[in-house]
C-alpha cells in the first residue's frame, strides 16, 4: 500500500459483540465497496496488521480468508495482497443484528464455518466425496420425470425402507418402513413431534445441561420446559418425577448424553420407561451420535427397550455423512403412524428427492456401513491425539475429559473464569468452542469448554492450536 492510502482497518470496537475478525471483514469489504480501495491496490499484510492492531495473525488471517473466498482479494505472493483486478463489487444491504445479552457474541448453534474444534462437523477431509460424486451422477442420469414432481413428504419410501433396515441392525430397534420419517434436520424432527403430540402449556422433561436449540424451539412453541439436572448415570429421573410428575414428554440423549457425553443407566432407562407408560407420556430419544463409541459396542438404543410405544427415536445423517445434506429422519411408535402422516401433510415440505435417492444408494451399495467403521476408527485416534495434545500445552490451567463416545472433548476450567469470555476470545482469534454455561438452564456448573475433535488430524497441530488458546488464557 502506498503511503498516502488511508487505512482500510480504521480502530476496532472492543465492546462489539462482533468478533475482531469480523469487524476487520466488514472494514476492508466496505473500503472496497466505497471506493477506497480499488481494484489493484494492494492492502496490508497479514503481518503488518496483526503489528498495527495487536491481535493474532490467525484473526487476520480468517478475515483475509472470508475476503479472499468471496472473490474481494487475491494473494500475489511476494507482491502481496490486492483487491481483485477488475471487480465492481456491489456492497450488500447490511441488515441490523440484534444486541447480545451478555455483551459478548452468541454462539450459533448451526455455523456456516469450518473451524478448529468446531462442534458439530464429521471429518470432512475423509468423507468419500469420489463416491458421492459417482453416486450423484449416475442418479441424476436415470432421472425420469416422476422424479422431478414433488417429493414424498414422509420420505422417499426406499430410503425409509433402508434406514428400517439399518436401525434392525445397528440399534436393535425393530421398525417397519412406515414408522419412519424423513425430516431435514432436527429442528424439523422436533417440530413434528410437537405440533402432533404436544400442545401450549404442556410441560416436557429437559437434561440440564442440555442441547440449547430444543429448549428455545420448545420455548417458541410455549411449550414449558423443565430442566432435569444430569449426573454421572444420566438425566435424574427420580428428580423429573418429584417436580413434574405429570409432565407431557422427556428429551433425553441416552447414547451420549448431550454435552456431558455420560450414557444413560440401565435402571434410570428402565424408571424413565416406567414413567411414560404410567402416566402416557413422550419419551423423545435424540441419538445424534449413537454410532461413535470407542471403548467398547455402540450402546443399544432405548427405543429398543420400549415394549409400551412411548419412545420417538430421532436419528440423524449430519454427524455421520454431513451437515450439509440436510436430512434425518424420525421413528415413531405404530399407534402414532396416522398422526404423523397427516402433521407431516401440513407442515412438511419434503426434502428433495435426488439427495434421498443419493443416499439411498450410498446405503444400499454398503457404502454407508464401510464409512462409519472407518471414522469409528479414525476419531478413536483423532480423539487420543486431542486430548494428549491439549493435556500437554494446557493440562495445568484445565482438566481435559475424553468420554468413551461422541464427537468433543470437555476441558474443565481450573480457575473460576468466565467460560462465555474465553470463547468469545477464541472466536475472535479464529478458534471455535462452546461455553458449558451457555448449555445450563439455571444449574451451577462448573465453567467448561466444549471442543470438537474430529475435524484436527494429528497432535502437532493439537499442540499448535492450544497454545493458541494458552495465549488468552
Amino acid at each position: 500500500m502506498s503511503a498516502t492510502q488511508p487505512n482500510p482497518v480504521p480502530a476496532l470496537d472492543p465492546a462489539s459483540a462482533e468478533p475482531f475478525y469480523r469487524q476487520i471483514y466488514d472494514r476492508i469489504r466496505g473500503a472496497i465497496a466505497s471506493g477506497v480501495l480499488k481494484p489493484g491496490d494492494r492492502i496490508p499484510s497479514a503481518r503488518a496488521l496483526m503489528k498495527e492492531l495487536g491481535l493474532a495473525r490467525g484473526t487476520i488471517e480468517t478475515a483475509y480468508g472470508l475476503l479472499a473466498a468471496e472473490g474481494y482479494i487475491q494473494a500475489r505472493g511476494q507482491a502481496g495482497t490486492v483487491v481483485t483486478p477488475g471487480l465492481k463489487p456491489r456492497m450488500p444491504v447490511a441488515l441490523p443484528r440484534p444486541p447480545s445479552r451478555s455483551g459478548i457474541a452468541a454462539a450459533s448453534f448451526r455455523p456456516d464455518s469450518i473451524l478448529p474444534f468446531q462442534m458439530g462437523l464429521p471429518a470432512l477431509d475423509a468423507f468419500p466425496r469420489k463416491i458421492w460424486a459417482r453416486l450423484g451422477g449416475r442418479c441424476v442420469r436415470s432421472m425420469q420425470p416422476a422424479d422431478m414432481a414433488h417429493p414424498p413428504v414422509h420420505g422417499l419410501q426406499a430410503l425409509r425402507v433402508e434406514i428400517a433396515a439399518y436401525l434392525q441392525l445397528s440399534r436393535g430397534i425393530a421398525c417397519s418402513p412406515a414408522q419412519v420419517f424423513v425430516t431435514s434436520g432436527y429442528r424439523h424432527t422436533m417440530e413434528l413431534i410437537t405440533h402432533a403430540l404436544l400442545k401450549e402449556g404442556d410441560r416436557v422433561w429437559l437434561e440440564d445441561p442440555g442441547y440449547p436449540p430444543t429448549r428455545e424451539l420448545l420455548g417458541h412453541m410455549r411449550i414449558t420446559t423443565v430442566p432435569v439436572p444430569v449426573d454421572g448415570e444420566g438425566m435424574a429421573v427420580a428428580h423429573g418425577i418429584k417436580v413434574a410428575p405429570r409432565a407431557r414428554a422427556a428429551v433425553v440423549t441416552p447414547a451420549h448424553q448431550s454435552p456431558l457425553c455420560v450414557s444413560l443407566s440401565l435402571p434410570r432407562r428402565q424408571a424413565l420407561l416406567d414413567w411414560a407408560a404410567r402416566n402416557q407420556a413422550w419419551i423423545v430419544e435424540d441419538d445424534y451420535d449413537g454410532e461413535y463409541r470407542y471403548i467398547s459396542r455402540p450402546l443399544p438404543a432405548l427405543k429398543s427397550l420400549d415394549r409400551d410405544g412411548r419412545v420417538l427415536y430421532a436419528g440423524t445423517f449430519s454427524k455421520v455423512l454431513f451437515p450439509a445434506i440436510r436430512l434425518a429422519y424420525l421413528v415413531v411408535p405404530i399407534s402414532q403412524v396416522e398422526r404423523f402422516e397427516q402433521i407431516s401433510e401440513v407442515f412438511a415440505g419434503g426434502s428433495p428427492t435426488l439427495t434421498q435417492g443419493i443416499v439411498t444408494a450410498f446405503i444400499t451399495e454398503g457404502h454407508f456401513a464401510r464409512h462409519i467403521q472407518r471414522m469409528r476408527k479414525l476419531y478413536a485416534e483423532r480423539r487420543e491425539a486431542a486430548t494428549a495434545g491439549l493435556q500437554r500445552v494446557l493440562g495445568q490451567h484445565m482438566t481435559i475429559d475424553a468420554p468413551p463416545g461422541g464427537m468433543h472433548l470437555v476441558l474443565r476450567l481450573h480457575a473460576r473464569r468466565s467460560d462465555r469470555k474465553l470463547v468469545a476470545l477464541m472466536r475472535e482469534d479464529g478458534l471455535y468452542a462452546e461455553a458449558m454455561s451457555d448449555w445450563t438452564m439455571g444449574a451451577d456448573v462448573d465453567p467448561a469448554l466444549l471442543l470438537g475433535f474430529t475435524n484436527i488430524d494429528n497432535q502437532a497441530t493439537v499442540e499448535k492450536l492450544g497454545r493458541r488458546i494458552l495465549r488468552l488464557l
